[in-house]
């Protein structure tokens, strides 16, 4: 088996982190139950590129389970796991080609490796391995019948792609599926950047003023988390309807360059570029702290940052550089820029990332069951899976609801009756 890892003796750690997420993943759980004696996924070759973790461990071993040929590379230089890339290889027999830390050929290389298993089906997390695939492996699209994107940059790049007539694959983007972005985005990167942050940081949030950059729904969780943990939240926006909606949230909302001048720390999550510039860094205090839980890690603009400090002090914690300027001020930026949730910390819980990999496993199987009847366009993912998702996860937490009565089905029917 053909693999790149840092190192195989490391499995035995990955195998009990992989399990520990297993427990709480109950929806994926019945999903591989149920792929195992189906075989829904049998004879395709897939290739996925995604934060090699945990919890994506148990999404390939249910790719796995459903009859796939799998192999997976990471979707971000920091975010891999190496014990569980090490576990992947040894304990499940799932080629990975991931090393934390790599360098942007390595990564580049590690992408075009999982590319030639020569995929029929391929899964992303930002779109690299679709990017690729068009600029670099254009035989391989006649035989690929679709592929998956896990989040909200990849879905924006396949957008442009559709739009600009580039595409020429069918994609789901698993993304913008109800059981995606309202959990995994809100609650999940909430989460899990301010763990990163803490991680990385040792910072005592309460009575600092953050910064958070854009109101998205990841914006909106990391807004929520860090008021509960009693810092003081700016939002910064573009978009009137989220900078009203974040006003009307309780958070302070303010032009960057206004925020600048007054936050402790900052937080950009756009999926655009050079969100925080070099007129931002002039204007911040001494002590501010920079990090980026968007996909890439564009939104911060490093090499501004590097052109202003007559000194840069690499490490003075893990995870965290200083910038010294000339006029003697300190900017510390976390994670080289990169998702700090996953740099300095280890993503998002199993909990939510459950109904996340359940909908990608889900959606796979919807494109290989209509093999053949998509045309290159970004698609939604079906309402029911979103719906069988969501329900089994409630039941999962001991959770019931309501269910419409005979008399309300034929109320909302009829046109015909009001007060």
């Amino acid at each position: 088996m053909n693999y790149d890892i840092k190192d195989v003796n490391l499995a035995p750690g990955g195998k009990k982190r992989i399990e520990w997420a297993s427990n709480d993943m109950p929806v994926l759980a019945q999903v591989m139950a149920r792929f195992e004696k189906e075989k829904p996924l049998k004879g395709t070759r897939m290739s996925a590129c995604l934060h090699v973790t945990a919890e994506t461990a148990n999404l390939v071993r249910t790719l796995k389970a459903g009859g796939a040929d799998v192999v997976l590379c990471a979707s971000n230089p920091l975010s891999t796991q190496d014990d569980v890339a090490a576990s992947l290889v040894k304990d499940y027999g799932i080629p990975v080609f991931a090393i934390k830390g790599e360098d942007n050929k390595t990564y580049y290389k590690h992408i075009s490796s999982a590319l030639d298993h020569k995929p029929t089906i391929t899964m992303d997390d930002g779109a690299d391995l679709v990017s690729a695939i068009h600029k670099d492996r254009k035989e391989l699209i006649p035989q690929i019948c679709g592929s998956m994107e896990e989040t909200t940059t990849g879905v924006i790049r396949l957008r442009a792609m559709e739009k600009d007539g580039s595409l020429k694959i069918p994609v789901i983007a698993v993304n913008d599926a109800d059981t995606k972005h309202l959990f995994d985005n809100r609650y999940g990167t909430g989460q899990s950047t301010i763990d990163g942050i803490i991680r990385a940081t040792d910072s005592l949030l309460a009575g600092k003023i953050f910064v958070v950059a854009g109101y998205g729904w990841c914006g909106k969780g990391l807004a929520m988390r860090a008021k509960g943990m009693g810092a003081n939240v700016v939002v910064t926006e573009i978009d009137p309807i989220k900078s009203l909606e974040a006003a009307m949230d309780g958070f302070m909302v303010m032009p960057m360059i206004e925020a600048a001048k007054i936050g402790d720390l900052f937080c950009t999550l756009t999926g655009n570029i050079h969100v925080i510039r070099r007129e931002h860094f002039e204007a911040m205090k001494n002590g501010a702290m920079v990090c980026n839980s968007g996909h890439f890690n564009v939104e911060i603009a490093i090499e501004a940052l590097e052109s202003i400090a007559v000194k840069v002090n690499k490490s003075v914690r893990n995870f965290v550089d200083q910038y010294v300027l000339k006029n003697g001020k300190s900017i510390y930026l976390l994670g080289e820029g990169r998702l700090i949730n996953l740099a300095a910390a280890e993503g998002h819980p199993a909990c939510v990332m459950d109904m996340s990999f359940a909908t990608q496993a889900l959606s796979t199987e919807y494109v290989m069951k209509n093999k053949g009847k998509f045309s290159p366009k970004v698609y939604d993912v079906p309402k029911e899976i979103d719906q069988w998702v969501a329900g089994l996860k409630l039941q999962s937490m001991g959770i019931g609801i309501d269910k419409l009565t005979e008399e309300q089905v034929k109320y909302l029917a009829s046109w015909e009756e009001g007060t």
